[in-house]
């Protein structure tokens, strides 16, 4: 098994983009309640704190903080990718090495990671992870939007309900992230 170059700090905050592998399908938001499920049930066994988190039909920006001492992100995305296909009905073409492999067709292998490295890089994460769904066109505001930690972050204070990114966290962030 390859070993990825992976920025593997204890106790670490890290910012993450999941996607399917085919992007035109939606059941990250037609069967949002069994992905959030994965996680609780994930977070259950092996616990992590969620910063922030935005669910769009194809894909998934987070941030988490890890236990201190801990490291294993990549365990956890295992397990909720797997709690989560596990609850899907099997609809999806597979190719013959999926098939092979005995993988469903719904994530992509791999997933993005980024380690948050200071509190201006952690607040440029967490704007970026807000702002998504209207970047990608789904909502023209960011406090329409249903999955979505903002709406949690606005009752603890930390963002006011008419919030908008500013053009910095495009700036910053272009393309890349997605």
């Amino acid at each position: 098994m390859p070993n990825y170059r992976r920025n593997r700090i204890p106790g670490g905050t890290y910012f993450f983009t999941v996607n399917l592998l085919e992007r035109r399908l939606t059941p990250l938001t037609d069967y949002i309640d069994s992905l959030r499920d994965a996680v609780r049930r994930v977070r259950a066994k092996r616990p992590f704190h969620i910063d922030a988190w935005a669910v769009m039909p194809e894909h998934l920006h987070c941030i988490w903080t890890l236990p201190d001492g801990d490291t294993d992100y990549s365990a956890r995305w295992r397990e909720i990718k797997k709690a989560f296909v596990k609850s899907l009905p099997a609809t999806e073409n597979l190719s013959p090495a999926r098939h092979a492999k005995g993988e469903r067709g719904i994530w992509q292998r791999r997933f993005w990671e980024h380690t948050i490295r200071d509190d201006r890089d952690y607040a440029a994460h967490m704007d970026y992870v807000h702002y998504n769904p209207v970047k990608h066109g789904l909502v023209s505001r960011v406090g329409v939007w249903p999955h979505s930690s903002f709406h949690r972050l606005v009752e603890n204070g930390i963002y006011t309900a008419d919030w908008s990114a500013d053009t910095s966290v495009e700036m910053e962030f272009g393309e890349r992230a997605d």
